[in-house]
Parts: C-alpha cells; sequence; structure tokens
C-alpha cells in the first residue's frame, strides 16, 4: 500500500526555490473590478504561489444585517460565538470558495483552505490580553510548511482563508495577515526563498493617510516603534507591520506592503 502522501517526507526546495505569498484586504476583495484584476496579476508571477484572504468588512456588513455588533481593539475583531459563526461562513465559504472559483476561472487549478482543512495551521485560544477577552480568536502554534508543500507539489494553488482550528473541534478567528506571516514562516522553514507581499487598497504604509504620494519607502523594527508612538500608524495597519516584522525575523526573504494593482511592480514599503 501506498503511504499517505501527508506521511510522506517533502523534499527541500534546491537551490532554494522562490515562492511568493500574496495577501490581499477585504477591501479588494469585495470590490470585483480590484478583485479581477488583483487575481490576473497573481497568476502572472512566476513560480509557486500562495494567495491568503481576508474578509472582514464582508463580515461586518453580513453581521450587521444578522443584528450581531462588530467590536474592534486595535485592529483586531473581538469574536464572541455568533460572530464566530459568521466569520466562519464569511471567510471560509462565500469569499474563499469566490476567490477559489475566479481562480478557476482563469485558469489556475486553486484549492480553497482554512488552517483545519489538512491541519496546516492550528492555533491556541488567545488568553486575556490587558483584560480584554478576544473570544474565539485563535493565536498560532504551529504551521506546516511541508503540508502546505504538498499542495504545491500537486500543482495546486494554496487559497487560505483567515481560520484555524484549535485541534479539539473548535474553529478560531485568526487575523488574515497573522495567517500570511505564518505562512511564509513555515515556507521558509521547509526551504522556500519566500517574498511575502500585503495588498491593499493604498500604494504603501503613509505617512499621511489622506495622501496617497506620502509612501514609505522602508520600515525596520525602531522605525515602526517610533511611527507607531507619534500615531502615524495606527489600526489595522498595526498587527499588519508586526506580522511583517516577526517574518522577517524568521527568515522570510522580503516583505512588501502595497497596492493591490502593483504587486508583481515590487513597489510600496519594504519591511526590513
Amino acid at each position: 500500500m501506498d503511504t499517505p502522501i501527508w506521511n510522506k517526507a517533502h523534499p527541500t526546495p534546491s537551490p532554494r526555490e522562490g515562492i511568493t505569498i500574496v495577501k490581499v484586504g477585504g477591501a479588494v476583495v469585495e470590490d470585483e473590478e480590484q478583485l479581477r484584476q488583483l487575481l490576473q496579476d497573481f497568476m502572472a508571477i512566476e513560480g509557486p504561489k500562495i494567495l491568503v484572504h481576508g474578509g472582514g468588512r464582508r463580515a461586518t456588513k453580513i453581521a450587521e444585517r444578522l443584528g450581531i455588533e462588530t467590536k474592534m481593539v486595535e485592529g483586531r475583531r473581538i469574536t464572541d460565538a455568533d460572530m464566530l459563526e459568521v466569520v466562519t461562513m464569511v471567510y471560509g465559504g462565500l469569499v474563499n470558495k469566490h476567490v477559489v472559483a475566479s481562480l478557476q476561472a482563469l485558469g489556475a487549478d486553486a484549492i480553497g483552505l482554512t488552517g483545519a482543512d489538512g491541519d496546516i495551521i492550528r492555533s491556541m485560544k488567545r488568553p486575556l490580553k490587558n483584560g480584554i477577552d478576544f473570544g474565539f480568536v485563535g493565536d498560532v502554534e504551529q504551521a506546516s510548511g511541508a503540508k502546505i508543500a504538498h499542495f504545491i507539489d500537486a500543482g495546486l494553488i494554496p487559497v487560505i482563508a483567515p481560520l484555524t482550528h484549535d485541534g479539539q473541534g473548535n474553529m478560531l478567528n485568526t487575523n488574515a495577515d497573522t495567517m500570511a506571516s505564518e505562512t511564509a514562516k513555515a515556507m521558509a522553514a521547509v526551504g522556500y526563498d519566500v517574498t511575502l507581499i500585503f495588498a491593499f487598497e493604498k500604494p504603501g504604509v503613509l505617512a499621511n493617510p489622506d495622501d496617497d504620494a506620502s509612501v514609505i519607502s522602508s520600515i525596520n523594527a525602531e522605525e515602526f516603534q517610533r511611527l507607531k508612538a507619534d500615531g502615524t500608524i495606527s489600526g489595522g495597519m498595526l498587527p499588519k507591520i508586526e506580522n511583517a516584522l516577526a517574518a522577517i525575523r524568521a527568515g522570510v526573504k522580503q516583505v512588501i506592503i502595497t497596492s493591490a494593482q502593483t504587486i508583481s511592480g515590487h513597489s510600496g514599503t519594504v519591511i526590513s
């Protein structure tokens, strides 16, 4: 009997095969024209690739229709039992399958995944943090680059939704930027030369949020603390840069925050 694919060792790419991981935000996912263009540009990227998507704005809208209040703290969603049902349906179903179907229409053999599928990303429920109960939110404990690599080896393009599981039968809402960062770190750990691109509606990290020409060309850990302290960087950009810096520390080759329209041009803000 053949050895199950998950029990086979994934050969280390040699020499340091490149892979591109693109994380696309909810605002782009919701706009059909922007999404169509992004997916076309994504398909033009050479070599193996992975797409990680958000969907928070869609989840907020659907929660509102259902009479479920949305609460955010420092750019992160408080997820009670009702909100967990909403994000599971929206992220793992509505958004994920729409993106997968759109990629299939472009000739890509895409496969939609959450962290629970194949046990690729497992989390623990976040403990109280500064007295705040985030509810059913997952902090990643492990991500399996070897298992994700098997999909790549099979010629598939993984499309990963921001949901994980705890190994005890519970789904957990997990920040999409964290999902992208942890996936990038996991792929670097199994020998890939990883480029991680955070794509959203702006051309990069802006010094002035009202001026798209005020892109900060590069940010390191020290500069991030200064920009955070003076309020230049706030809200949802905080976890994005925190995850970018964590990826760099874990061996990811480069992280770029840029517009969804320029993912192949490597413009924007470089995190180092």
